[in-house]
């Protein structure tokens, strides 16, 4: 899957465009689909931490790191509690993966240009870097084994668009072997695991949806089944051929459909909800609204149900059925 960027974020004060281009050009020191699979493969970098606070000034140099591993980006405040909450959780879960990703952390109220340049209306907010693209995470504090789970999927992620290499950092817990620790799993969730390191999103779909059957309260297995199915349905075109699709017929749905699950898997929310809540209105068969809605539904939970910007979604949608 090609993620997508904005030439300029909007807003933003940083301009992660030149990382995003770079990446797409296949220039030395970058990664992502443009450079081709093994781009960074064997490169071990030293770093003085895997965990680094940024500033506005310093985040480039930091963010140039995602061309040799998954750079997660966490944005929170030192009056906000629930990050005091997530970051010593996402400080934990770094260190365990070995080098295999790097955090940094951004002080919002101290850094407003990174602030706004990744649209972070509510903190914490929790992003990645792959080969210079940005890719949204979730909002708010995660259990720790949510955390892991998001991590081990960001980092198969990684490996599919040839960001496969490590940093070397005094606490990145090698094994005597030289090779990075591997991080827990959890063993009911190593069948969607396996079949997401491999590429099969089907199939993954499929085991997560067996594990809630017997688990329904499993949260992480119902948050990575959410984000398997973006990734399924976004398998097999690329992000033109789907843009030029929704473009040459606004009526097909399911050309609208793919276009909105493109737009929230590259960062622009507010135009894949506004593209379906239009859709929705303007749709008069009753079956294809409800998928309409559903997909929306769906979208909500692949942003986060805490994000405003899916609270306001959801107003606007309650509005249309009510």
């Amino acid at each position: 899957m090609t993620q997508q960027i904005p030439e300029r974020i909007p807003g933003g004060a940083v301009d992660l465009s030149h990382l995003a281009a770079r990446a797409a050009a296949g220039q030395p020191g970058a990664a992502g689909p443009g450079a081709g699979p093994g781009a960074s493969q064997g490169q071990v970098v030293d770093v003085p931490s895997l965990v680094l606070d940024v500033t506005d000034q310093t985040f480039e140099q930091a963010a140039q790191l995602s061309a040799i591993v998954p750079v997660v980006v966490d944005l929170w405040a030192e009056w906000c509690q629930p990050c005091k909450t997530l970051g010593p959780v996402l400080e934990k879960v770094t260190r365990e993966f070995g080098g295999r990703v790097l955090l940094i952390k951004v002080d919002v109220d101290a850094n407003p240009g990174l602030a706004q340049a990744f649209q972070a209306q509510s903190i914490p907010t929790v992003v990645a870097l792959v080969g210079g693209r940005p890719l949204p995470l979730f909002q708010g504090a995660i259990p720790e084994a949510q955390v892991r789970e998001v991590f081990t999927q960001l980092v198969q992620l990684a490996e599919q668009q040839g960001v496969v290499g490590r940093l070397n950092a005094p606490e990145a817990g090698e094994e005597e072997s030289g090779e990075p620790a591997e991080p827990p799993v959890n063993p009911a969730h190593a069948e969607a695991l396996e079949a997401l390191e491999r590429g099969d999103y089907a199939a993954a779909v499929e085991a997560y949806e067996q594990v809630l059957l017997k688990a329904p309260a499993d949260a992480e297995a119902h948050a990575a089944l959410v984000q398997v199915r973006l990734l399924a349905r976004l398998q097999g075109a690329s992000a033109d051929e789907i843009r030029t699709a929704a473009a040459a017929d606004p009526a097909d749905i399911d050309a609208q459909l793919r276009v909105a699950d493109l737009d929230v898997s590259g960062g622009h929310v507010e135009d894949a909800f506004l593209r379906l809540l239009d859709l929705f209105a303007g749709t008069a068969e009753e079956e294809r609204r409800t998928e309409i809605r559903e997909r929306l539904l769906e979208l909500f939970e692949v942003v986060g149900v805490s994000d405003p910007r899916v609270a306001a979604a959801r107003g606007r949608l309650a509005n249309l059925l009510y």
